[in-house]
């Protein structure tokens, strides 16, 4: 494991969502692919990858484009509902699950004085909809919504930002940038940053945080991630307190 050459003091982690922190089995990939491909274009494994990550009308509109497409709001918007509706469908079938270890990870940072957020291409709706199916809350401990410490894998998260909460989604930093305002966390360089896909790695250094990691729990290999240029690649978010030294 490789640990950070200069240990800067960390006040915020900002974690990505699906193949980050929660184990969806691929739904989000699947979802995305076969709602494009039922308007009539191809999506290439390649193409789905690089656009993994990415606000899901964005992505929606950029694989309609790549796959020879032509491109309308009402395509993008009935392309997304589509995609809504696969997710759906695909979660209720298997629900999606914490990543092994990231429970007790998340927990070790705030018990460190460390605040968590998470940050998500999905929009608000559909990411509040996961967190509850996995009993997690986002907020103060003891606010209305906050999950009890004693449910197996209760994780209480101190913020979280969507894809439809900001101008433009990764590898913009805005969604960074938003849960640093929510945790009253000020300066990027006491800001860790990590996620399964090369938008979240990119988001990362574009927002200014002093680390950016890329983990491996997702569909990219760790020469992918290290093509990116992130501050280290780690088997899992579960590894980050030990790569803090915690």
């Amino acid at each position: 494991m490789t640990s950070p050459a200069i240990s800067p003091a960390v006040a915020l982690a900002a974690f990505d969502m699906a193949g980050t922190t929660i184990n969806d089995g691929g739904a989000v990939y699947r979802a995305l692919s076969n709602a494009v491909t039922e308007t009539g274009v191809t999506v290439t494994p390649e193409n789905l990858q690089t656009w993994m990550g990415v606000e899901k009308r964005e992505a929606i509109t950029a694989l309609i484009e790549l796959g020879g497409g032509t491109v309308s709001e009402d395509l993008v918007s009935a392309t997304f509902a589509r995609f809504r509706a696969l997710l759906d469908e695909y979660y209720t079938a298997e629900p999606p699950t914490p990543i092994d270890g990231v429970p007790e990870a998340i927990a070790a940072l705030q018990a460190a004085g460390i605040k968590v957020a998470l940050t998500t291409g999905f929009s608000r709706d559909v990411a509040e909809s996961i967190l509850r199916g996995l009993g997690w809350a986002v907020g103060e401990a003891g606010a209305p919504d906050a999950v009890d410490a004693s449910q197996v894998d209760a994780v209480r998260v101190d913020a979280l930002s969507c894809g439809d909460d900001v101008a433009a989604g990764r590898p913009a930093p805005y969604m960074i940038h938003r849960v640093m305002e929510a945790t009253g966390v000020a300066n990027v360089a006491e800001v860790l940053v990590a996620g399964d896909t090369a938008v979240d790695v990119r988001s990362g250094l574009n927002s200014g945080a002093a680390i950016s990691i890329g983990v491996l729990t997702g569909k990219l290999d760790r020469a992918s991630l290290e093509a990116e240029g992130p501050t280290a690649v780690l088997d899992s978010v579960a590894a980050i307190p030990e790569y803090l030294g915690l």
